[in-house]
């Protein structure tokens, strides 16, 4: 009981502390307006005591930055580190079909670092400005050529104000001979265009590449399937993310994001539209017959309207059975004129002409249940049963569908390795955003996967790592609320000590023993004299048991023997009946007296 009684103390302890607190943080929350200035140095003289007294927490890990350096051949890389746009070509294009005004590529980039970083010396490429053509392109090493390696693109986006509208793809310029960076534009030929875009709540990651039809020549855009993950969360995060690329020899692809799989395909099969036309298309010049009938049910011509059907019941009538309640005032209307409005001052009859009050209900009507003419309400006619037609049958002469017949495509071609594409020479990011500050980084195109993997750990996965570090842990947290918001302990309590007290109170707190200075107190023997009189007790009883056994089966032994001396005595007196006329009377009755059966119990 005393447990029970401190452990309600303890609560009730706990929750006007609680209390206290939210007051006090709700009155300092007031008061710091007042008193900032007043008491400025004694904040300051109370900081540092709190600082001297309280055990600051370890210092975070910090995770120090190295420009990533290529472990392998690469066409492509570029982190930006050196702080400038050596390499890249501003274009200052216009776009056609625009507006001057916003027809000029006269967006700015600049290599920054990225805000809140947590690793100096890492810069980027940033999408500085908003609601403006962003266009800049850099050559790669050499032309890339799709043979027999695979093609693998990846780089960096954080969106670090977040996206309304825009896009953060890249584009891999064709190599063709008219190809110009410094007037490169939407119109550019392009082989391949992967990455983020984002309008509205359409959130996407594309990859479409160009396929030359080998019958025409002309290009036509390719447009993966869309993947079935979500990706919302890489634009609203303002984390970096890391997009991959990678497109092998036998047409297949995969699509990454943080270097986990979130799309993936072949080329044959899994863009729209198909790489390779149908063999057979409609005939265009085919004519659906005249007589084709489709059909599937007709009217039964063989069905004759009922002679009963009244086609001109109308399909409700007045209820005859209703009656006009009592009180209904039928020359009262139900709507009168305001007596209470008034004709505006400016109100010209010759204009507006005459001027009449405002209707408003009725107040006699308030009180009653109607007013003016009453009518009987409507109800269903039972007999109504609308325009008559004809019952539905099959049509024995349906044939079905028309569609027009199927003749071999005339542009039909198979092309059973589109990874072959375009060779591209350039890198490119031609962009229109409604959102500014987009930063890029660690762009790189190689062949090796284990390349690109070493590239992105270098980069992606120092950033990832510094990110990690500085976010403080689950206890951190807690702690750091508390520090903001006193009161939290309470709740801390109540959800991690309280049941550890609880458990330790209802299981552990058994019947005390008492000690051995006790014992001594009184005559009262201890634990260990108490189990060997148990045990002493114990063998007693089994050892009476025994006994009660033994006699038991003795009873059961000397029952026999009764038994036995019973006939026994029966041969003897048929004897003794056979010498009757030889014993004497006194004999006779002496013998009968020695009997065991005959002789009285001693009285003791």
């Amino acid at each position: 009981m005393e447990l029970k009684w401190l452990l309600y103390i303890t609560l009730l302890a706990l929750g006007t502390f609680a209390v206290q607190a939210q007051d006090m943080d709700d009155e300092n929350d007031g008061d710091d307006v007042v008193d900032i200035e007043d008491d400025l140095d004694d904040g300051i003289e109370e900081v540092e005591e709190s600082k001297s007294e309280t055990s600051t927490p370890p210092p975070a890990p910090k995770v120090t930055y190295r420009a990533p350096i290529p472990t392998g051949e690469v066409y492509f890389a570029e982190s930006f580190d050196k702080g400038t746009l050596d390499g890249w070509i501003l274009s200052r294009a216009k776009k056609d079909d625009t507006d001057d005004e916003i027809a000029k590529y006269d967006g700015k980039w600049e290599v920054q670092d990225m805000k809140d970083t947590k690793l100096p010396g890492d810069k980027g490429l940033v999408l500085v400005t908003r609601a403006k053509h962003h266009a800049i392109s850099s050559k790669l090493s050499k032309p890339f050529v799709f043979d027999t390696k695979p093609l693998i693109v990846q780089y960096e986006v954080n969106f670090q104000n977040g996206i309304e509208c825009g896009g953060a793809y890249v584009k891999l310029l064709s190599k063709t001979p008219e190809l110009n960076l410094d007037q490169f534009h939407d119109k550019t030929p392009y082989t391949i265009m992967f990455g983020p875009d984002k309008c509205g709540e359409d959130y996407k990651l594309h990859f479409i590449f160009r396929h030359k039809n080998p019958k025409t020549g002309k290009y036509e855009e390719k447009h993966a399937k869309r993947p079935d993950a979500d990706l919302k969360t890489y634009f609203t995060d303002k984390k970096t993310h890391l997009y991959t690329l990678i497109l092998n020899p036998d047409n297949s692809f995969e699509i990454l994001v943080d270097q986990t799989v979130v799309n993936s395909g072949n080329l044959l099969n899994d863009m729209s539209p198909p790489v390779n036309p149908p063999r057979e298309i409609e005939d265009p010049n085919d004519q659906k017959p005249e007589d084709w009938d489709e059909r599937p049910k007709i009217p039964d011509p063989d069905a004759v309207k009922p002679d009963d059907w009244d086609e001109d019941a109308p399909a409700k009538i007045a209820d005859e059975n209703a009656v006009k309640p009592e009180g209904w005032l039928d020359d009262e209307p139900e709507y009168v004129a305001d007596p209470d409005a008034e004709k505006p001052e400016d109100w010209d009859e010759d204009m507006d002409g005459e001027w009449e009050a405002p209707q408003i209900a009725n107040p006699k009507c308030e009180a009653a249940p109607g007013c003016g003419t009453w009518q009987r309400p409507m109800i269903d006619n039972p007999n109504y049963k609308g325009k008559w037609k004809p019952p539905m049958i099959d049509n024995v002469n349906y044939q079905g569908i028309w569609k027009p017949r199927k003749i071999p495509n005339p542009d039909f071609f198979e092309d059973l390795e589109p990874f072959k594409m375009t060779p591209f020479i350039a890198v490119g990011l031609e962009l229109w955003s409604m959102t500014s500050d987009i930063f890029f980084d660690n762009f790189i195109i190689c062949t090796e996967r284990a390349v690109a993997d070493d590239w992105a750990n270098d980069g992606w996965g120092l950033k990832k790592a510094a990110d990690g570090a500085a976010e403080p842990g689950v206890v951190g947290q807690m702690m750091a609320a508390a520090e903001e918001r006193p009161w939290l302990w309470v709740v801390y309590i109540l959800t991690v000590a309280l049941p550890v007290f609880l458990v330790v109170l209802f299981c552990c707190s058994g019947k005390k023993q008492p000690s051995a200075a006790e014992y001594k107190k009184t005559d009262a023997p201890q634990p260990d004299v108490l189990d060997e009189e148990k045990e002493e007790e114990k063998d007693k009883g089994d050892k009476e048991e025994e006994e009660e056994e033994g006699e038991a089966n003795e009873e059961k032994l000397g029952s026999d023997a009764d038994i036995g001396n019973a006939s026994q005595e029966e041969e003897e007196e048929e004897e003794e009946e056979e010498d009757e006329d030889r014993k004497p009377a006194s004999e006779e009755e002496e013998t009968v007296n020695r009997s065991p059966r005959n002789r009285k119990p001693r009285k003791d």
